[in-house]
């Protein structure tokens, strides 16, 4: 099987470019994906909480994982070098198209995917100092930065889906189903319901 996998870290963010390079790809190599794993999720949070995890648990000897590239499988080295392990260990490729990196099982491989998780982790690193120091700046010049203290976002995650909501609810479909139905916390449906649906 091969599987392509597809990690956004907000939902203001879109997986098309990643599915875009991946398609690309398969067409230039005459390959085809078998299934597409998509989530929208913080790649540091833990594996097995995460679409990723459970598909690892799937995957067997012989099947390949195509990503854009090494950083949406984790953004810290370890989680990194945890997964690539798993896949060595297992017998499945993990290829990544940005980075033009082929994980096998040879001591070629295993240096790559040091190389690499590192420089990725790296390149983290360096952006984050460099947006903390210019926001420390902008602070020092007196710009106040953020929403402005009571504000609200307009942008809801649920925004738009009021209609849908309202005729779940009048069907009766109890708010924990829509809840899990949208990917949002009981809380956040509930407050969204009283501020929107009715």
């Amino acid at each position: 099987m091969i599987y392509g996998y597809v990690r956004v870290s907000t939902d203001r963010q879109t997986v098309e470019n990643q599915r875009f390079e991946i398609n690309r790809f398969c067409g230039e190599k005459g390959l085809k994906i078998d299934r597409w794993i998509e989530e929208t999720i913080s790649g540091t949070a833990a594996v097995e909480k995460r679409k990723l995890g459970r598909l690892m648990g799937r995957l067997s000897k012989g099947d390949v994982l195509i990503c854009a590239e090494i950083s949406r499988l984790g953004r810290n080295l370890l989680m990194v070098m945890s997964i690539l392990n798993y896949c060595m260990n297992n017998e499945v490729q993990v290829w990544t198209i940005k980075d033009n990196y082929r994980l096998g099982d040879d001591i070629h491989s295993k240096v790559l995917a040091f190389a690499f998780g590192l420089s990725a982790e790296i390149e983290r690193n360096l952006i984050s100092q460099r947006t903390k120091e210019a926001l420390a700046r902008k602070k020092a010049e007196g710009v106040i930065l953020g929403r402005p203290k009571g504000s609200r976002s307009k942008n809801k995650k649920l925004s738009g889906k009021e209609d849908e909501i309202r005729d779940l609810l009048n069907r009766q479909v109890p708010k924990s189903a829509i809840a899990r139905k949208y990917q949002v916390h009981r809380i956040t449906l509930d407050s969204f319901i009283k501020e929107f649906v009715f």
